[in-house]
């Protein structure tokens, strides 16, 4: 039971046709929740995002799903989850890990973070959408290392932008592709 569902929870882009097939208009609620969940809660990085995003910008092209809905819905969670997992890492972060590890979250490392992200906040929020893991963690440590809180929101809202549109831009060839050849 547990590694069945672990499995499509880890594999959900490969079963996102049947899922849409089997829940209809919940497909909405279930990707806006892994998304959301996946970028919001530093405890989740192992859940699909963009990956998900692009198999989901397919599925808009080929009208299974609604672009419009999808892309709102997916960006609303993106950047709510973003802004979670910032204000754990902001309100939590500093005091309760340089409490529970002195050793290995010194004040100076938050120091350093702190200019790191005032120098590359920007840039770290955009190369981090496209690394696993390291997405999940760049909004906790943005709050940790106190980047302002609207500069997040414009990079999220500007990268989760460009995935959407190149989603659904090899949606669209995809689509035309399998559409032109021999049957």
């Amino acid at each position: 039971m547990i590694p069945d569902l672990l499995e499509f929870v880890l594999h959900i882009d490969a079963h996102i046709t049947s899922l849409v097939a089997s829940y209809g208009l919940w497909v909405y609620l279930i990707l806006f929740l892994i998304i959301f969940i996946e970028t919001g809660l530093v405890v989740t990085p192992f859940l699909p995002g963009d990956s998900l995003l692009f198999v989901t910008g397919t599925l808009a092209a080929s009208g299974l799903l609604d672009l419009v809905t999808l892309a709102v819905l997916l960006s609303i969670a993106a950047i709510a989850g973003d802004s979670v997992n910032y204000w754990i890492g902001k309100y939590c972060g500093l005091d309760e890990l340089h409490c529970r590890f002195p050793r290995f979250f010194k004040k100076e490392y938050f120091d350093m973070t702190n200019r790191f992200y005032e120098q590359y906040g920007g840039k770290t929020i955009v190369i981090a959408r496209f690394v696993p893991y390291i997405r999940t963690f760049a909004p906790f440590m943005a709050g940790v290392g106190r980047m302002d809180h609207f500069d997040l929101v414009v990079w999220a809202i500007i990268i989760i932008s460009l995935i959407a549109v190149a989603s659904i831009l090899l949606g669209v060839i995809r689509f035309a592709k399998n559409r032109n050849a021999p049957g």
